[in-house]
C-alpha cells in the first residue's frame, strides 16, 4: 500500500472548505475529516506562517492549502508516528467516499451522435476531438 501524500492528507482535512465536495462523503467520513483537521492544527500550532495558511485554507484558499501541505510534509517526514496516525485517518476518510453508481440513459435517433460522461476531476476530452502534438525537433 502506497503512502498517502501530504497534499492528499491536507486536501482531505480541508475538504469542507470546498463545499462542493462535501456531498461525496459519508457522515462518518466528515467526522473523521474534522478529526484530521484538528490533528493538523495541533501539530502546526505555534508556527505563525503555518497558522496563517491554516486559517486561509479553512476559508477555501487553494494556494494556502498547498502551503499547509508543505508544512505537513516536513512534519510527516520528521515524526513517523504522527505520519502513521494521519495516514490511517486519511485512508478511513477515503473509504467513506460515496461512489456514484447512478446510470445514464441516452437515446439517439436519425444518425444523431451523443456522448455521456461522468467525471471526478482531471481533463476530459469528449466528442469529435483531434489533438495534434508538435513533432519533436530531430
Amino acid at each position: 500500500m502506497e503512502p498517502i501524500t501530504a497534499s492528499a492528507i491536507a486536501t482531505l482535512a480541508f475538504t469542507k472548505a470546498f463545499e462542493k465536495t462535501i456531498e461525496k462523503f459519508t457522515e462518518a467520513a466528515l467526522v473523521k475529516m474534522d478529526e484530521l483537521r484538528k490533528k493538523i492544527w495541533e501539530k502546526l500550532r505555534g508556527n505563525r506562517k503555518a497558522e496563517t495558511a491554516l486559517v486561509a485554507a479553512e476559508k477555501g484558499s487553494k494556494p494556502d492549502l498547498d502551503r499547509v501541505a508543505a508544512y505537513l510534509q516536513i512534519i510527516l517526514h520528521e515524526e513517523p508516528e504522527f505520519a502513521k496516525e494521519v495516514e490511517t485517518l486519511a485512508r478511513e476518510i477515503e473509504a467513506g467516499k460515496i461512489v456514484d453508481k447512478s446510470t445514464m440513459t441516452q437515446i439517439n435517433q436519425d444518425n444523431a451522435r451523443g456522448w455521456q460522461t461522468k467525471v471526478e476531476g482531471g481533463t476530459v476530452y469528449q466528442g469529435d476531438i483531434n489533438i495534434h502534438h508538435a513533432r519533436p525537433n530531430s
